[in-house]
């Protein structure tokens, strides 16, 4: 069968808006229209594709969202190889993490922009994990997760590695006599949100038992918990890329630095993809292969399960959506 193309943009557009009177507006046309349209739509393919009590896609929409987001990209790519100076552009959406957005995806993200795209990145700290791009709301997802879901392909693309670190002055007040127990239940730690799984990581790795009841501020913005640092309102764990730079100069230093955690993330994309997709795809991962630190057998890998991490991936590489 051959899809009615104004039924699918009008699909595509009614999920983008989540409400049918304003996808009506967005299109120009009538709701009674939208309404036809959709269940046009949902009788040729012989299946509901959108729960419309909470404007939820189905299994069945999620597939046919996907199908209509490679389309877009497809004829986007087709109408630049025969008119290159033609105007206009398609919508693509990656789903990221706070931390790699502030530091190595920044840059390519920009690349990406600059092109004949309008780019969304989405930065969620929920429990969405993987399930962002198997409902087609992404092109492609950095993610701890190594298992891709089908109809993906997860590619390895280097590791995030985190240190420890604190103002001098902190440091002196709080650890003057190293990291012990006693010090790590007394200083307050800065924490992305109440999900943060990689601080407990460090605290076990670096005593070797789990440790709870630390106090803790949270800051959920790598920006505004590195901040929080530099102002001595705790200590916590930066992204390597975006800290190293204050150690050298010593506005902080590294409680542990011999104690460093280094998290695996990994590039999820289309199986199969149009050229454009394929071509933002292998910009990402040469970008971030030559950013990250390179995987390997000596290095410790760990995935962590919400707080920064939630909207990326999942506990070792399995999906826990059932999807900041």
């Amino acid at each position: 069968m051959n899809f009615d193309r104004q039924q699918l943009e009008t699909f595509a557009v009614v999920v983008e808006t989540r409400h049918f009177g304003r996808a009506a507006h967005a299109l120009n046309v009538t709701r009674g229209a939208v309404s036809q349209r959709m269940i046009a739509l949902e009788e040729a393919v012989g299946t509901p594709l959108l729960v419309r009590d909470g404007m939820m896609l189905t299994p069945a929409g999620e597939i046919m969202l996907l199908h209509v987001q490679a389309l877009q990209l497809l004829e986007a790519d087709t109408l630049q190889r025969i008119k290159p100076a033609e105007k206009g552009r398609t919508k693509i959406a990656i789903a990221v993490n706070a931390d790699s957005l502030a530091t190595w995806f920044e840059a390519v993200a920009c690349a990406i922009a600059k092109e004949n795209l309008a780019l969304e990145l989405i930065v969620d700290d929920q429990d969405y994990t993987l399930s962002v791009l198997t409902r087609g709301e992404a092109m492609g997802c950095v993610s701890t997760a190594s298992s891709a879901p089908t109809g993906f392909v997860a590619e390895p693309i280097g590791e995030m590695e985190y240190e420890c670190v604190a103002t001098p002055e902190f440091a002196k007040t709080h650890f003057a006599d190293g990291v012990t127990l006693h010090n790590i239940l007394a200083a307050p730690a800065v924490l992305f949100n109440r999900k943060d799984g990689l601080h407990s990581i460090f605290l076990e790795r670096l005593i070797g038992f789990p440790v709870h009841g630390y106090a803790t501020h949270f800051f959920p913005s790598p920006i505004a918990l590195l901040s929080a640092i530099r102002a001595g309102v705790g200590y916590g764990l930066v992204p390597s890329l975006q800290i190293q730079s204050l150690i050298d100069s010593g506005d902080v230093i590294s409680i542990a630095p011999q104690r460093k955690i280094a998290v695996s993330l990994y590039w999820h994309h289309w199986k199969a993809a149009p050229p454009n997709a394929r071509q933002i795809s292998e910009l990402i991962m040469h970008h971030a292969r030559e950013v990250l630190t390179q995987l390997t057998a000596e290095s410790p890998h760990y995935s962590v399960k919400g707080g920064r991490w939630a909207a990326i991936g999942s506990v070792d590489g399995q999906n826990d959506s059932g999807n900041s």
